[in-house]
């Protein structure tokens, strides 16, 4: 059985399967501190059994817990049940849309800090390959301080026909890549969607060549790379920092 145990993604996916119209829970409580106590009232709000259980059971069931755990199993709590083709269908004629593509990102706290700014920066759509982090959803959910419940995400098996798809869409692919040109320097207005390889091998060599141009962030480190959730969010603002340049 999965259990989130971090207090923000406890809240967030309370809030979130309510509006999706999903069923989470029991709540679990063991311990009753001011925070627990707020989300024990919020559950109750929104008609989600609450169970008090032993200290022991707790950690039996939820070892990395706070007093208080959420069960979520058979819980979509990422919107990934979405398709491109929902996707893309649902854009209609807007001019501007913002999506990143992961390729084999699967370390859980780069993917929960990823969606974090995604939250943040209003990335309409994360795209990964049927992920392999799926055992990891309550350290995604803490890393992205709940934000997993709330931002649109398509799984699929082939990323290079989802950038296909998107290409046909309007979209421009641009991937991330310390030999690319400076991100600062290319128009990321319209319709644009990111690629963020993994730290290891970067972007796969076929994904690599469906990219329209490859960017990278001039920095002046000893290091040659930045950590891929930093580099995402530094590559968010630049697309907001453009959009918002008049």
């Amino acid at each position: 059985m999965n259990y989130l145990t971090g207090f923000h993604a406890i809240e967030e996916q309370i809030k979130s399967n309510t509006v999706k119209g999903q069923t989470c829970g029991p709540l679990l409580m063991a311990k009753a501190g001011p925070r627990a106590r707020e989300l024990v009232n919020l559950a109750v709000e929104y008609k989600i059994r609450v169970d008090r259980v032993g200290t022991f059971e707790l950690d039996r069931l939820a070892p990395d817990n706070r007093g208080i755990a959420l069960l979520v199993e058979g819980v979509s709590n990422d919107n990934s049940s979405l398709t491109m083709e929902e996707f893309i269908g649902g854009l209609g004629d807007r001019v501007n849309a913002l999506v990143l593509i992961l390729d084999d990102i699967t370390d859980p706290h780069n993917y929960g800090a990823i969606l974090r700014s995604c939250d943040q920066f209003g990335v309409d759509l994360v795209i990964s390959r049927n992920r392999r982090n799926a055992k990891h959803a309550d350290i995604i959910s803490k890393t992205s301080a709940g934000t997993a419940s709330w931002v649109p995400q398509a799984e699929t098996a082939n990323l290079v026909r989802a950038v296909e798809q998107l290409k046909t869409a309007g979209f421009w692919i641009y991937g991330a890549d310390i030999q690319g040109e400076p991100v600062h320097t290319k128009d990321l207005r319209g319709r644009v969607a990111l690629v963020l390889g993994s730290e290891g091998a970067g972007i796969s060599r076929l994904l690599q060549e469906c990219c329209d141009c490859r960017v990278k962030i001039p920095t002046s480190g000893r290091i040659d790379s930045l950590n891929v959730s930093v580099a995402a969010g530094i590559l968010f603002y630049e697309v907001q920092r453009q959009r918002q340049k008049k």
